[in-house]
């Protein structure tokens, strides 16, 4: 599925993140940075080391105590098809009510603004805190989507954003959400 907004591309596609060929890659990383479960732990095992040799470097001079949620930096996409990886942290559901829909939010704009500084032009996010954050995927869906839609129509330079969803039901999910954000 895919939908124009201004100028933006938003794509929704269901794949490997790994696999994208965009300016940069989302990962979905936990505050310490070092690799993981999930998607981190994808991304930085087909990624190679200078990725958390980069990460490293950040966690010593930025963020001694860990990178905190609704944050972004960005490291080399090492081995990976995408130049730069842009690390976020997102929410650990709690119920919604500790500001989770804020912090997803944050996220998303984030490391769509830390793109545009750098210059890059395409993008691609995983569904982020839905996996061992237990983000409901259909509240996260709408949360990505509304702020993503929301930032590209006030800020250009992005071309294209893409959602890549590990499932089908993950990518119906989205569907939905664009769906009815277009309505």
């Amino acid at each position: 599925m895919e939908a124009k907004i201004g100028t933006t591309r938003v794509i929704l596609i269901s794949g490997d993140i790994t696999e994208q060929e965009t300016d940069a890659i989302v990962n979905a990383a936990n505050p310490g940075l070092m690799g993981g479960g999930g998607v981190d732990g994808a991304i930085h095992s087909k990624g190679g080391p200078d990725i958390l040799k980069e990460c490293r470097i950040i966690r010593q001079t930025l963020w001694p105590d860990g990178l905190p949620t609704g944050e972004a930096v960005a490291t080399t996409g090492g081995r990976l098809k995408a130049k730069k990886v842009i690390h976020t942290v997102g929410p650990i559901w709690s119920g919604g009510n500790k500001g989770e829909p804020d912090l997803l939010a944050q996220a998303y704009r984030s490391s769509l603004t830390l793109a545009l500084r750098m210059g890059l032009r395409t993008i691609s996010f995983p569904s982020i805190s839905t996996g061992a954050y237990a983000y409901p995927i259909e509240k996260a869906s709408r949360v990505a989507i509304k702020t993503v839609i929301g930032f590209t129509e006030r800020n250009a330079g992005i071309e294209e954003v893409r959602f890549v969803l590990h499932s089908y039901n993950d990518l119906q999910v989205y569907e939905k959400a664009l769906a009815e954000y277009m309505i």
